[in-house]
């Protein structure tokens, strides 16, 4: 088969959705599958080579409390077509399908068969800032979708009231391969000391501003820990810094970004894994990644989250935003080693499930079974598939 897979973000630059399709790819052309990725660019994607077809210069776009770096352009059109007329695809598959301008533009000009992910979950839908008249566009748009994907109850809950439909769900996927534990630790780090870790990008939702403040009362009960803190984030980083500094809080150590292929051994360093975001997170594929690597969670029981993370059983889920709770949960953990092992290893088997070459799969039939529909004689005659009811099937 020959699928296209098109990301409106910046495809240089990290990020959950960037890292979803970057595994698509892999596992479809492990399989045999001719596999292309469209997407705006901030510089060259060597490592994809010809598998990469950039299309747009991305700039910062604020969106469900996070940037989103996408192409905004309104001369799109004539490349997508050279690109779709030179490559003739057999299936398309749009990732956040609404988003500007490109998935919009491909999706307008459907010039194949076209399947939409939808990612996002938390706050205010970005389309609803939009006039009446941009969300009729958006409606016209979105009804030329041929099947409809959502990572989550969380991210279907966050979509479907603007636009219901009916949608399959199929979550993230992780590279048990990729995040095991035949790694080395950090030397540095491992030298004793109990060892808190947060992996993600420092933006407020991440709700790292409720981690070190935790860490500060954490380290009143157990001095010889230390929080490391991965991802990227000047802006914030400098801020947090000046509050920690301010504070007399020692070992707290950022490292800024992470190479992909580095963080195994981060979480292999790490004793307890923290994520205490605050919202807006459709998944858990950071808990996910700690989890295959055998570590203990502590983490916010928001719903993205809760999709991968069972509350006593691969780790502990605190009340978004609450610091107390947030110290109490890591101070369970870090005071009862035997707890960190048991949480850990129940880990390992929740995290195979969503192995990328099951979730893979599963796309790959939501494809053949589009692409079979829309063979029909009854499917051709019937036109476009109509709007209906909301559903979320497994």
């Amino acid at each position: 088969m020959k699928i296209a897979l098109v990301s409106p973000y910046d495809f240089a630059y990290p990020g959950g959705v960037v890292n979803h399709i970057s595994c698509l790819e892999q596992q479809f052309t492990r399989s045999g599958h001719d596999v292309k990725i469209i997407a705006p660019a901030s510089k060259a994607v060597y490592t994809l080579g010809d598998r990469f077809i950039r299309i747009g210069t991305p700039r910062p776009f604020p969106a469900s409390g996070s940037i989103a770096r996408v192409t905004i352009s309104l001369r799109l059109e004539s490349q997508i077509k050279e690109v779709f007329e030179r490559e003739r695809f057999d299936i398309c598959h749009l990732h956040e399908p609404l988003m500007p301008t490109l998935c919009t533009t491909v999706l307008r000009l459907k010039p194949t068969p076209m399947v939409g992910t939808f990612h996002a979950s938390g706050g205010k839908p970005w389309y609803t800032m939009f006039s009446p008249l941009a969300k009729w566009y958006l409606d016209r748009w979105f009804q030329k979708l041929d099947a409809r994907i959502t990572v989550s109850r969380a991210s279907l809950g966050y979509v479907s009231p603007y636009f219901p439909a009916d949608y399959t769900v199929i979550p993230n996927g992780i590279d048990t391969r990729h995040f095991n534990g035949n790694v080395a630790p950090i030397e540095h780090f491992n030298d004793g000391k109990l060892n808190l870790l947060f992996v993600g990008r420092l933006e407020k939702r991440k709700g790292f501003d409720y981690l070190w403040k935790a860490f500060k009362l954490v380290k009143q009960e157990i001095p010889n820990c230390r929080l490391i803190v991965v991802g990227p984030g000047v802006r914030l980083r400098n801020k947090y810094q000046k509050r920690i500094d301010r504070h007399g809080l020692k070992d707290v150590i950022f490292t800024g970004y992470a190479a992909y292929s580095e963080l195994p051994r981060y979480y292999k360093t790490a004793d307890i894994v923290c994520f205490p975001a605050t919202g807006w997170e459709s998944f858990g594929i950071v808990l996910l990644e700690a989890m295959s690597l055998g570590k203990p969670i502590v983490a916010s029981s928001i719903d993205g989250y809760l999709t991968v993370l069972t509350d006593g059983v691969e780790g502990i889920a605190v009340p978004p935003r609450n610091v107390d709770a947030l110290a109490g949960a890591i101070l369970k953990l870090g005071t009862d080693e035997r707890l960190r092992r048991e949480m850990g290893a129940r880990g390992k088997p929740r995290a195979r499930e969503f192995d990328w070459s099951h979730i893979a799969r599963r796309v790959l039939d939501v494809y053949v079974e589009t692409l079979d529909r829309l063979q029909r004689p009854e499917a051709a005659a019937a036109g476009p598939p109509q709007v209906g009811a909301v559903s979320g099937h497994h």
